[in-house]
């Protein structure tokens, strides 16, 4: 890891994580803004600045703060002042209580405001008389609160896809067949959903308990502080301050540690560092004194696009993708079935040894005897590069001249010495960045695209 933080990007915006503390870090509504530069050639551009950990989009959150910057008084009082107006109106102990009051109710008086997202009292229908208000709220409801609640739609930082029920079936059934007892659901609320409903049919020594962690605060309607915390994943803030962290360690550490996985599913458009940053503490909160010759590491589910692989093994060089197509109810291209591009680019990425998880050979996949892992029936083992080298699903083909395996839309072109598209621009090389016109970035890491307009604040 770079030590001025972990972000492994040499052009672009780069975020500072070893290199900020926590004391004198200025707060968003998000909780600890990130430390930021501009880099080029691997070398800083300009001042740092501050901006918000889980917004890259300026109308999400305005916050912007030059590292040297002195501010004052008054401006951090107003500060202090508009990051409150934005919390949840209720704490999440007022919240339970009116969740008691309204499982008291019967069937005909429980109703729900799709517009506001609340469940309502009786007190509350006056106010919301305008509203479009679903009545009959049944308990089966409630035990489902993702089918109740709009799904939050910034793919950069609260971007909820909803597991189908597909893959949270192979989840449990995976998890339970590793022997995992509890689960830490990182931003993966349609998983918390179905461990509890099946666990509630379980026998008590098969449950499996499950803790949910999400920067959406809709959920405290629904789950009790122990079953619920309000997280931002982006920098690990707990907005129910030490109380939350501790119930959070509390799971992490019960039985010894034992028996507990993590599972989560960060919105793809999200920086990749700054949740690993973060998966690190949740380990540390796990086992913050672990021997140096200790090999024990918190097992890991972080679902993910298989694209992101080289920067996820950037920081952690111990994790493997498997082969599992993640699929999602409210996503229409990430879907089960599909076949040839338009196939899930959703993948798993897991500590745990490969050879360990099965995958459904009802759909297709079977073990490789050499790779001593489950692999899509398409991804056909090389015994040239001796592996199952295909990342989409498709057969990918090897090729001698570049001594690799590539995709099987792709021809050895003799002129660029190298595997591309057919139509590819033969004979010259793409430079810079096709948003800005900068030639000493991608878009990919375009300042541009990363912090759209934080510059203008």
């Amino acid at each position: 890891m770079e030590e001025a933080g972990e972000a492994l990007q040499r052009e672009g915006i780069k975020v500072l994580l070893s290199a900020q503390s926590g004391e004198h870090v200025p707060h968003c509504p998000h909780g600890p803004t990130l430390l930021f530069v501009k880099v080029s050639q691997g070398k800083e551009q300009g001042r740092r600045f501050f901006a918000c950990s889980a917004c890259r989009d300026r109308k999400d959150c305005r916050f912007f703060q030059w590292a040297d910057e002195k501010v004052s008084q008054a401006r951090l009082q107003s500060r202090e002042e508009y990051n409150r107006s934005c919390q949840p109106p209720m704490s999440h102990q007022q919240y339970m209580t009116r969740f008691q009051e309204f499982v008291a109710l019967p069937l005909a008086k429980r109703r729900f405001c799709r517009d506001c997202q609340q469940l309502l009292l009786e007190g509350d229908w006056q106010e919301h008389s305008g509203h479009r208000v679903l009545g009959d709220v049944s308990i089966s409801h409630l035990k489902r609160p993702s089918q109740l609640l709009h799904p939050l739609e910034n793919k950069k930082s609260n971007a909820q896809y909803l597991f189908t029920d597909r893959s949270c079936s192979f989840f449990l059934d995976a998890i339970t067949r590793l022997g995992y007892k509890r689960v830490l659901c990182v931003g993966t609320p349609r998983l918390h959903e179905w461990i509890r409903s099946k666990s509630s049919l379980e026998e008590s020594q098969r449950k499996v308990k499950s803790l949910l962690l999400d920067i959406d605060f809709r959920y405290s309607q629904f789950y009790g502080e122990d079953e619920f915390g309000h997280y931002n994943m982006f920098n690990h803030h707990f907005f129910g301050g030490e109380a939350a962290h501790n119930m959070c360690q509390k799971f992490l550490r019960e039985d010894g540690g034992r028996g507990v996985i993590v599972v989560t599913d960060p919105p793809f458009g999200g920086l990749v560092e700054p949740l690993a940053f973060s998966f690190k503490k949740i380990s540390n909160m796990w086992s913050p004194t672990s021997d140096p010759g200790d090999s024990a590491e918190l097992p890991m589910f972080w679902i993910f696009p298989y694209f992101f692989e080289t920067r996820i093994l950037q920081c952690f060089p111990g994790f493997t993708m498997l082969d599992y197509q993640v699929d999602y109810d409210n996503h229409t291209m990430y879907k089960y079935g599909k076949t040839g591009r338009k196939q899930s680019p959703v993948r798993i990425f897991t500590n745990i040894s490969p050879e360990r998880i099965v995958l459904p050979e009802s759909e297709g996949y079977r073990f490789c005897a050499v790779c001593k892992r489950y692999v899509a029936s398409q991804n056909t083992h090389c015994d040239i590069c001796m592996s199952c080298p295909s990342k989409d699903g498709r057969a990918w083909k090897h090729c001698p001249l570049c001594k690799r395996c590539v995709k099987p839309s792709w021809s050895h072109c003799s002129s660029c010495n190298r595997c591309a598209l057919e139509d590819h621009s033969c004979g010259s090389t793409v430079k810079g960045c096709f948003l800005c016109g900068d030639e000493d970035h991608k878009r990919s890491s375009c300042p541009r695209r990363l912090v759209s307009g934080i510059h203008n604040k």
